[in-house]
């Protein structure tokens, strides 16, 4: 199982190393490492869910170019069953927000990987890879007057040029209530808190009006 989980690695990497800093290697790594503080309180397949946390940005609909589907011909390419293949993607298909449009998880592993994907979304980290993101983007830092919206498609949600402040409202202050696992729910309240400091004093710095 091992050189599987080696061979998955090395063509993800190849992926992800094109991506900016919000989704590169070090997200997985350490999507990886929440997933395995979760499953240490859980009784899961640690197997799939390694599988499962190395490809689930591979074939990110914001990056992906040209229709391709690197998670398909990765998995294909490994020595794995159908049956294991399945579960994967099922796992990883739960995994996105979608502007609150996703998939809820229809097992164990695919809760402890969503809930180990969005604590990264979350907290210091999250802070630091929203920015990250927006910068690629080239979207405002901050934009006071914009409201964030509530329901929206999922196209909606990927495609409105919304400052990085914004997202918090959108999706990471909602992130807090989405955890499946005991685990997963205590370490989001922490870094949930910890957001809601630092934007009292963005806007404090900012005024509340520019």
């Amino acid at each position: 199982m091992q050189n599987v989980i080696n061979e998955c690695e090395r063509a993800a990497r190849k992926i992800y190393d094109r991506f900016d800093a919000s989704h590169d290697w070090q997200h997985i790594e350490r999507v990886r490492q929440n997933a395995n503080a979760i499953l240490a309180q859980e009784t899961a397949d640690g197997f799939l869910i390694d599988i499962a946390v190395i490809l689930h940005d591979v074939s990110d609909p914001k990056y992906a170019q040209g229709g391709e589907d690197p998670e398909s011909a990765i998995l294909d390419s490994l020595e794995l069953t159908g049956m294991q293949k399945r579960r994967i993607k099922e796992i990883i298909g739960s995994v996105s927000f979608k502007g609150g449009n996703g998939i809820a998880p229809a097992s164990i592993e695919a809760e402890i990987v969503q809930d180990a994907d969005r604590l990264d979304a979350i907290g210091a980290v999250g802070i630091a890879r929203t920015f990250a993101y927006g910068g690629a983007k080239g979207r405002k830092l901050y934009d006071w007057q914009e409201k964030p919206r509530g329901e929206m498609t999922e196209e909606e949600y990927r495609s409105a040029p919304t400052s990085s402040a914004t997202h918090f409202y959108e999706k990471l202050l909602l992130l807090k209530n989405t955890m499946n696992t005991a685990a997963g729910k205590q370490i989001a309240e922490e870094r949930h808190q910890f957001m809601l400091s630092f934007l009292e004093q963005l806007k404090k710095e900012t005024d509340g009006n520019k």
